[in-house]
This record gives C-alpha cells, structure tokens and sequence, in this order.
C-alpha cells in the first residue's frame, strides 16, 4: 500500500525541527522512517506532515562519561549492535532487530517513540534503568524509561517533543547482562523478550534489573524476580526458581494474536527470564 498524501520537510538542526513542528500541529517526525512509514502504510498513522530529522549529525553517535553512556537518538541499531561501549543486553537486543536492512536504517529513538510492544528496545532499557533524554520549545526534560512507555503505541512524549537521546549506565566490573527472546519466526518481532542486568561483590547478587516485554502492552519490570536474586548467591537453581516468580509481575492483560496464545506466552515467560539470567550471571565473571 501507499501513504497518504503529506507534506515533507527537512530539518538541518534540533532548532529547526522544533520550529517546524510548532508551525505544523500533528505533524510528525521522521527518522529512521521503519516504523513511522509502514504505519502510514497501513492507515495506522495519518500526520499530514513529516519533519525528517535524519541528517541532524548532534543526534548520533555513543559517548562514555562519568559511568554513563549517551547515546543519540539517531544511532542505528547496528551502531549500538557493534558497540563495546553499551551493556551486553542493549547491543545484543540490537543485534536482534530485524534484518540488516532494518538495523542499518533503524534508530533507537524512532524505536521508542514508536513503542511497539513487540520491540526489543523498550524491554532493555526498562531493564537497564535507562534515562530518556528529550527536547521542546519549553525546554528539555529526562524521562525514566519505566515512566517513558505508557501504553500500547504510547509514550510520555507531549506534542512537539523529540527524543534527542538515550542514557544508560555503563558496564562495571562485576555486572552482566543480556538479551534473550522468543522471535515471530517472519517480523521478528518478539513475542517474548526479556532482559536482565545483574551485579555481583563477594559472591552475591547486590543489584538486579529484569524487564519483560511483547507479551504485555508495555515493557514489565519484572520486581518479584528482582527480589529473588538481590542478597543471594546465585546459581542455577535459584535463577531457575527466581525466574518462576516472574508470573507475579505480569498481570492480567496478555497480549495474543495467531502466533501464540495468552497462556503460551506466559509459559515462556519464565523461560526466557531463566535464560537471560543465566547468561547475564556468566558475563560476570568476564567482567
């Protein structure tokens, strides 16, 4: 299918772009364009006009200060795939987006604006405790990325927002991470997608993230399993235990479609959470 008719521009800068977004009311922003346009496609999205932000060169790239690493809402996420700067599970999740067609073209702040339930991008940065950082002709503001995501294609964003970047803590000794999920075997969206963050000093668990998402209509802290793991040695059973707990956390709208029912994706719920832990617990150690 085509688009609907609109109107295009191309913004040089962030002041431009936000200049033409207060000249156009439901205007739209275009970035990487692969979630923005099959919208459109599909009738989902009818803007009228689109403010391609794409070239804008302050929106790109990865930077590592004072424990933290930045990254610009216009990084690829083969960009962020190829980083040995962000966490394991974020480059690893990117790895997983798509086609490389997709992860060459695709943005991370395209992808969370978005908010697609089945992204992987959410569920990691839930998990990572990451910061949204965005801008307006108000001024800017940071977003927890667990306040960022509100709903089923909804986020925190106001009208005439944009997201210029993204922050998460950046990978210490003694921390791991990882990505695990349960791919539709043609969108490769993730029907399940769960990813964990751990740390360990003196042979215990002393910090715990878990976020889990696609099968709920926004990425789930998973804070039950969390519980299980902060202040414990862990090993395989505990982690496989913990990871049960993870059915206290996920409430009661389960999303399903022809692909896998309800009662399916909660089953995998706990398994995906148990793999994702596990491998989090060995990258400790390489660390």
């Amino acid at each position: 299918m085509y688009p609907p008719e609109f109107e295009y521009y191309q913004a040089s800068s962030i002041s431009e772009a936000l200049s033409l977004l207060g000249e156009h009311s439901g205007a739209k922003v275009l970035a990487g364009g692969h979630s923005l346009i099959p919208a459109m496609n599909i009738r989902l999205a009818d803007p009228g006009v689109l403010i391609d932000i794409g070239r804008i060169s302050d929106l790109k790239g990865i930077s590592t200060r004072n424990g933290s690493v930045r990254i610009g809402a216009l990084t690829t996420h083969a960009m962020i795939a190829a980083s040995d700067s962000t966490p394991q599970a974020l480059s690893e999740a990117a790895g997983k987006i798509g086609d490389p067609q997709v992860r060459n073209r695709g943005t991370i702040g395209g992808n969370i604006a978005h908010a697609d339930p089945g992204s992987d991008l959410p569920t990691v940065l839930t998990a990572l405790g990451a910061s949204i950082h965005t801008t307006s002709a108000a001024g800017e503001r940071t977003l927890a990325a667990s306040d960022f995501f509100t709903g089923i294609l909804e986020t925190a964003l106001n009208e005439g927002e944009i997201v210029t970047a993204i922050e998460v803590p950046a990978p210490a000794k003694g921390s791991g991470s990882a990505y695990a999920k349960l791919a539709n075997p043609a969108s490769r969206y993730a029907m399940v997608g769960v990813a964990a963050t751990v740390t360990i000093e003196n042979g215990k668990c002393t910090a715990a993230g878990v976020a889990v998402g696609g099968l709920t209509p926004t990425a789930t802290r998973a804070v039950s399993v969390e519980a299980a793991l902060v202040g414990e040695t862990l090993n395989p059973d505990l982690i496989a235990e913990a990871a049960q707990a993870v059915q206290n956390d996920l409430g009661d709208d389960i999303l399903e479609d022809i692909h896998a029912g309800a009662e399916y994706r909660k089953a995998m719920a706990a398994v995906f959470v148990k793999r994702a832990l596990t491998a989090a617990m060995e990258r400790t150690k390489a660390g």
